[in-house]
């Protein structure tokens, strides 16, 4: 790779999923590598916070230059652009960390989709898109650049250390020469080597126009410093060198708070810039929120709700993505200004009132904090309702499409604000999706009192599961949950408008007072006349013993035999799943109900007259492993199963 490697220099392998991330991302073809200079610059103006933010406690870092800044170079003589910063620097560990090791859960997601998008064969018009969802920035320079030079002095220190790759199975460090050194006083600078297909990047307009797209709310100035003016042409047509003279640096953004902005400058498409600015996003953002909130505490809000879920939306940690700054200094992204419930929500808060020093320990505890996250809390919750009613009511179908699973942990985690919740929730029922507990309340049959929804794996399962054939026969409404949030937060005792809400998999239901939309007919409801409940439901319980806590006749079933549910009390039918795929379930016993008038009861209750006790057995087994398939469960013996429906089949067929 490096022409004269030192006797100092080291080589080391890339992780393997950054070697592969390489791989693809050199052998893809995009029609957006324009966002390799979004990633770039937005890495360079993290490593000018962070500086900032390390400034506060070491002053003496910026002594000797305090005004930070980005700066590109093109150099088309040499075929470089250089892309520097005298931000935070990295030193060697940092500098294997940092460009070696990719330590993002969502690297694997993106290679997949890269993966696909290669395999294609073909453009991938929203490449950018992807790689500002996954996180991977740094390395979309190998889209433009054959080979890179990293060249790094971490602040305080006085080495200066050099990164270099091609791209390939790994990269060198070695330290940097005085030359090398001299250029890089206090942070990063990078030199890009560009490939013969992306040399349109070394001109003036090109980065220009990229700086204007993406990066124009930067907070600090970025630099152009121009290629190289015309050469002074001689009488003979010779270019003169010497008479070439570098163009002035100029400012190539705005490098405004544009959250301290009032809104009447600001136009919708400077929030759709911004928004992808500080989010590192590429959709369009589905909510703007910008206010100032004054009085006890002053501070700046600029807040996004994406249109499209990012790749941690349910990463286990559960980390907030709302920047905090103090007086226009980065602090952090990690202040938990909005509960976890909204961590989708991308953004800046910029107070008036903080300590510069506070540290993350006093931003847990610091009353003022709590404070703002309470009234920021509110405020969002707030502009969701409000989208959900007027004449946007689209936009939050947006959002609420992209993060319901997500906004539904708060009904389970925040008590305070739990009728507001469930008052902003929507969901898909037996009518349609989108519907909201209002909806439903003002659409309740005669004599319906309670809320019903039912919780299972997909909606396919839901809408053919047999617990749902009363109610569907008098028109009854329910709500089909199908999030594994959903079992958790239906657990609790929940009601809205005083109407409690009761699950189809769980304790009695009792449709009696419900009219039926369609009267049965006379044959229909004399069918389990003839059927002796008690005799029936005693002989299946003589067979399953326990297997079942109860069996008993079913108000729930119209047209199936059998169905299985809990009890009153406990967990639900869908939360007990969970809880046992975790480990963590008591195993609790279902109980068994039937359809007295179906025929397969019927043959059952036929069978135990005649004594045929094998028929009553395979039959009331049969019912029961019936029910586990409908419940998607698989029968604890799925040979006997086999076998035993063998029996019964081969029973009904005549004589050959």
């Amino acid at each position: 790779m490096s022409p004269d490697p030192t006797p100092e220099t080291q080589t080391h392998p890339f992780q393997a999923e950054v070697a592969q991330l390489l791989h693809l991302m050199v052998h893809s073809v995009y029609s957006e590598t324009d966002i390799f200079l979004r990633e770039l610059i937005s890495n360079a103006s993290d490593a000018c916070d962070r500086l900032r933010y390390e400034a506060i406690a070491q002053p003496e870092h910026l002594a000797t230059d305090s005004t930070l800044r980005i700066c590109i170079r093109p150099d088309k003589a040499a075929g470089t652009l250089t892309i520097s910063d005298n931000g935070i620097g990295m030193d060697r560990q940092e500098l294997v960390d940092n460009l070696g090791t990719v330590a993002r859960s969502g690297t694997r997601a993106f290679m997949s989709k890269l993966a696909e998008a290669a395999k294609d064969k073909s453009e991938v018009k929203d490449g950018g898109a992807l790689i500002g969802q996954f996180g991977v920035g740094f390395y979309s320079a190998f889209m433009v650049a054959d080979r890179i030079v990293v060249t790094s002095r971490r602040a305080g220190s006085r080495e200066a250390w050099v990164w270099r790759s091609e791209g390939g199975a790994g990269f060198e460090i070695a330290p940097a020469s005085a030359e090398e050194a001299g250029r890089v006083p206090r942070g990063t600078e990078i030199v890009l080597h560009l490939k013969e297909d992306a040399k349109r990047y070394l001109e003036d307009y090109e980065i220009e126009r990229i700086v204007r797209t993406y990066s124009d709310h930067i907070l600090f100035p970025i630099e152009l410093f121009g290629a190289a003016a015309e050469a002074a042409q001689g009488n003979d047509g010779d270019t003169k060198e010497a008479d070439a003279k570098p163009a002035e640096p100029r400012q190539i953004n705005k490098a405004s708070a544009i959250w301290q902005r009032p809104k009447s400058e600001l136009k919708p498409e400077d929030y759709t810039q911004a928004y992808h600015a500080i989010a590192a996003a590429f959709d369009e953002p589905a909510m703007t929120l910008h206010y100032r909130a004054e009085g006890r505490q002053s501070y700046a809000v600029l807040l996004f709700a994406p249109s499209r879920p990012p790749f941690d939306l349910f990463d286990p940690q559960r980390k907030g993505h709302v920047k905090l700054y103090v007086r226009r200094v980065y602090i952090t992204d990690d202040a938990g200004l909005l509960p976890s419930y909204l961590r989708f929500m991308r953004g800046v808060v910029d107070s008036e009132d903080l300590p510069l020093n506070i540290s993350r320990e006093m931003l847990q505890n610091n009353p003022q904090v709590a404070q703002m996250r309470k009234a920021l809390t509110g405020r969002v919750l707030t502009e969701l309702d409000n989208l959900a009613k007027d004449e946007k009511a689209e936009a939050f179908g947006k959002i609420w499409e992209a993060f319901g699973a997500v906004l539904k942990e708060g009904i389970y985690e925040d008590p305070e604000r739990r009728a507001q919740m469930l008052s902003l929730a929507r969901f898909t029922t037996t009518v349609g999706p989108l519907r909201s507990l209002k909806q439903y309340v003002a659409d309740l049959k005669p004599n319906q009192t309670e809320i019903y929804y039912l919780a299972g794996e997909s909606l396919e399962r839901l809408k053919a599961n047999p617990k749902l054939e009363a109610a569907r026969a008098r028109g009854i409404e329910v709500l089909l949950l199908t999030d594994p949030v959903d079992a958790f937060w239906s657990a609790l005792p929940l009601d809205f408008e005083s109407k409690p809400l009761k699950s189809l998999s769980q304790g009695e239901v009792d449709f009696g007072l419900v009219p039926l939309t369609e009267q049965p007919k006379a044959e229909e409801a004399s069918a389990s006349a003839a059927v002796d409940d008690a005799a029936v439901i005693a002989a299946v319980k003589g067979t399953l013993g326990e297997t079942v806590s109860d069996v008993r006749a079913s108000q729930r079933l119209t047209d199936s035999a059998a169905c299985l549910v809990a009890g009153g009390h406990g967990p639900d039918r869908e939360l007990e799943r969970l809880l046992s795929r975790a480990q963590r379930g008591a195993g609790t016993k279902p109980i068994l109900e039937l359809n007295m008038r179906h025929p397969l009861v019927r043959a059952l209750a036929g069978a135990k007259t005649a004594g045929r006790d094998d028929d009553v057995s395979d039959l009331a087994s049969l019912l029961f492993e019936q029910a586990q398939i409908l419940d998607g469960e698989v029968p604890g013996d799925p040979a006997a199963f086999a076998a035993r429906l063998n029996r019964l089949v081969v029973r009904g067929l005549p004589a050959g």
